[in-house]
């Protein structure tokens, strides 16, 4: 008897979630399911994703809603189309053996027609993302003011997506009775005022540490120079012949140049950014989980909702400002009980980043020397012979083709013939790593080097150096399309930003900002100011009307953000 059993789900229930391999539950749904089915308190569960989640909310939800009521009961926001519809999938499967229920699927980029139809026909659960669901309740399409559950899943992601003010107008129009349910990886201030505002006195439920990465990845880092970023890149990739997993980058242009090198150079890769079509992501998507690319390469909004459980890495080609991003991130790998590895990607200047993040999650990151030529060949090497030795031989299909093939090759000895059929994979990887040279840091060295820099420099030269780290965005900068550059000594536009330290901003917050709102420009940006309730920031005068329109919808961590333009200065 499985334990799913000994939680007095019903029998139509056990039977689907059998068909699906389900055995025993996981530690969340182990916690959650028994409390919903006995309880209608509000919750709030606090657990990584890839912890089996939508079970844990969703057999109780299946478990007690009225197929017989042709109107909505449940709704499940989602931060992304991809994870409603997984969610939506989810409970079809769950309820196949259930008579009369009806499940619909509410997402942007898609006919709303069909979507009002589904609603229609008497769907009883619901799964949306924030934004189309706000619309169709508006349209008065979707009454909500009647529903017995409300689900928020990954409640930290909708806020950090920008959702805030929708969930704020979904959630006034649900009814007071209700149960509402939150599920969040992390616990920031904007899920606590939710929790407050809209929750009664909400049971909670935690699997591991809150704000820590999960428990069965590895976290490594390589340290080189920024110029390197991309070789050591493709050295990790070699190093891990059978990879499968999410290269994740700052912004769209980096995402496009790291996959395009990648696609040049002949891996097995491809880009999911903001500016695919829904048609275009969906095909790039489909080619990844089906595993017909081994790599990914992502921005942290486009790779929201992708739900892979078997990726072997998650490589940082940049380490995130947000520590909280960064625990996202590792938690895609290691999923299902397997094992995963974090790899990041840094510079010298970033290892006081490293430690933040470090202190957030509660653990240390590895220091990971760079692999040598001789050690990557070695492993390709191996990699190939144990494909060999395992490759299922289809005799039949062969079979008119080998005496040819006997004829063709019966000039060569045993050990000649080996060597000819290793040396056609291989001979790329020792002509490519023939000349390679060690790409890794000597940090005492580095240290040294900074050092000399500052007492020649003095004051002045520190302080030229943070700032040109900072304003400038270090290396990282030159790397995207040399943009933020420090001011030229012109005519500067100087504007006050509506956010501060309290709020979490930064220099090179602000800094990304302006680069991921103006997309395609080369602005240079002056002195940057971060006070506690607010900031200032610089920018060549030439580009005033460009920011102020470009920063109209901008939002920081789920914060609108509001500028104008404070005074103008030579």
């Amino acid at each position: 008897m499985s334990l799913f059993e000994t939680m007095g789900l019903k029998a139509e229930i056990l039977g689907a979630i059998q068909e699906l391999g389900f055995e025993n539950p996981t530690p969340i749904q182990e916690q959650t399911i028994p409390f919903l089915l006995e309880n209608d308190q509000d919750m709030v569960a606090l657990a990584q994703t890839g912890t089996g989640k939508t079970a844990a909310f969703g057999l109780p939800i299946v478990q007690q809603f009225d197929c017989s009521v042709k109107a909505p009961q449940a709704l499940i926001l989602s931060p992304t189309r991809e994870l409603a519809l997984q969610i939506a999938k989810d409970l079809e499967n769950f309820s196949k053996n259930i008579k009369g229920a009806k499940i619909a699927t509410l997402y942007g980029g898609s006919d709303i027609r069909k979507q009002i139809k589904e609603l229609e026909s008497g769907a009883q659960i619901v799964v949306g993302t924030p934004g189309r669901t706000l619309d169709l309740i508006k349209r008065s399409k979707l009454k909500v003011n009647e529903i017995q559950w409300l689900v928020l899943d990954e409640a930290d992601e909708m806020l950090s997506m920008g959702f805030k003010d929708d969930l704020d107008a979904i959630l006034k129009d649900t009814p007071a009775e209700k149960q509402t349910l939150l599920f969040s990886a992390t616990m920031p201030k904007e899920i606590v005022r939710i929790a407050n505002t809209y929750m009664a006195d909400p049971h909670e439920v935690t699997v591991g540490k809150r704000n820590t990465a999960a428990e069965n990845v590895e976290h490594n880092y390589y340290l080189v120079h920024a110029k390197d970023r991309y070789i050591a890149l493709k050295r990790v990739a070699d190093i891990n012949p059978n990879i499968y997993g999410i290269i994740f980058c700052r912004t769209r242009a980096e995402t496009k140049d790291v996959a395009d090198k990648l696609m040049q150079d002949g891996y097995n890769a491809d880009a999911l950014h903001g500016d695919l079509s829904q048609a275009q992501r969906d095909h790039v998507m489909s080619r990844f989980r089906s595993k017909h690319l081994q790599m990914l390469v992502a921005t942290d909004v486009a790779a929201r909702g992708l739900d892979v459980n078997e990726l072997t890495h998650v490589i940082n080609y940049n380490l995130p400002d947000d520590p909280e991003v960064y625990i996202h991130r590792s938690g895609r790998t290691g999923r299902a009980g397997k094992k995963g590895i974090s790899i990041t990607l840094i510079h010298m200047r970033e290892k006081g980043k490293l430690r933040d993040v470090e202190k957030k999650m509660g653990k240390q990151f590895t220091k990971i020397p760079v692999p040598l030529g001789k050690e990557i060949c070695e492993k390709q090497l191996f990699n190939l012979i144990d494909r060999v030795e395992k490759v299922e031989v289809n005799n039949e299909q062969i079979a008119e083709f080998m005496p040819v093939i006997y004829k063709k090759l019966a000039w060569l000895e045993r050990e000649e013939l080996i060597k000819h059929f290793v040396s056609v994979e291989f001979n790329r990887f020792l002509q490519y790593y023939e000349n390679a040279k060690d790409i890794n840091v000597d940090e005492a060295r580095e240290k040294e080097s900074m050092r000399g820099d500052r007492r020649r420099g003095g004051r002045d030269g520190r302080e030229r150096g943070d700032r040109g780290s900072r304003e400038r965005g270090g290396d990282r900068e030159r790397g995207d399309r040399g943009r933020a550059r420090r001011g030229n000594g012109g005519n500067m536009s100087r504007f006050f930003f509506s956010l501060g330290k309290k709020s979490g901003v930064n220099k090179r917050a602000i800094i990304d900002l302006i680069n991921q709102n103006t997309p395609g420009k080369s602005i240079d940006i002056g002195s940057i100011e971060v006070l506690k309730g607010f900031s200032f920031f610089e920018i060549d005068s030439n580009y005033e009307k460009e920011i102020t329109k470009a920063f109209k919808n901008a939002r920081f961590r789920g914060q609108k953000v509001n500028i104008e333009v404070a005074n103008k200065k030579k």
